[in-house]
């Protein structure tokens, strides 16, 4: 079945902005993996006494969806201050869109996620703020799993309440998620973007993610 795509999108597909690799760019970062089929790379110039965007370019590796959140992703952030890029949330791509189908809906968190990351780097680079050490919680994990679609509903599985139980033992993470019997096929898809996530994090611990059709047997 073909998707149904906004004006806006097919736009930025077709005419994508800020297309390329920025010379003399101090933010640079790469979101996404081959696994999952979408990848995007931002290159941006921040400036380093006002912390403003001042100028970014992108390279984009997948779709149409990808690309066109990416390019409109630019537009929104350029000229902005990087803390009020840090609030902005992972939807807000796609809304400035005029909306994606559900099953790209990822494509926005990745070009969101992807120029937080640069910044985050830039951040780090001039040292206002620190490279800690991670420490793993059920938060954490909650809050990385709003970062995962569901491809059917186009809402994350946290909000979507995909997520039947987390657990933290030691070196171990269990991760259980939950799924309508029709929804089955997006098994494979939501676990690679789950570990996906996971290794991006740069978890050391042991992982194990289960799904499971909510009437309690294994996908």
């Amino acid at each position: 079945m073909a998707l149904k795509y906004t004006e806006k999108t097919i736009d930025h597909f077709t005419k994508p902005r800020n297309l390329g690799t920025l010379e003399g760019a101090n933010a640079e970062a790469t979101e996404g993996s081959p696994a999952c089929g979408d990848m995007v790379n931002y290159t941006l110039k921040i400036n380093p006494e006002t912390l403003i965007i001042e100028d970014i370019k992108f390279r984009s590796y997948g779709c149409a969806s990808n690309i066109a959140t990416a390019s409109i992703a630019t537009e929104m952030v350029l000229g902005k201050h990087i803390d009020d890029v840090k609030k902005m949330g992972t939807t807000e791509a796609a809304n400035e869109l005029g909306g994606l189908p559900p099953v790209k809906m990822h494509c926005s968190v990745l070009a969101i996620n992807g120029i937080k990351a640069a910044i985050r780097e830039f951040e780090k680079k001039i040292g206002r703020i620190q490279d800690e050490k991670r420490v793993i919680t059920e938060k954490s994990m909650l809050n990385m799993l709003k970062n995962v679609m569901h491809p059917k509903h186009g809402v994350n599985l946290v909000e979507n309440g995909n997520i039947l139980r987390i657990k933290i033992d030691g070196q171990d993470i269990y991760i259980v998620i939950g799924l309508e019997p029709d929804e089955e096929i997006f098994a494979a898809n939501i676990h690679d973007e789950v570990m996906e996530h996971l290794e991006a994090m740069k978890c050391t611990h042991e992982i194990m993610v289960k799904i499971e059709s909510k009437t309690g047997n294994f996908i």
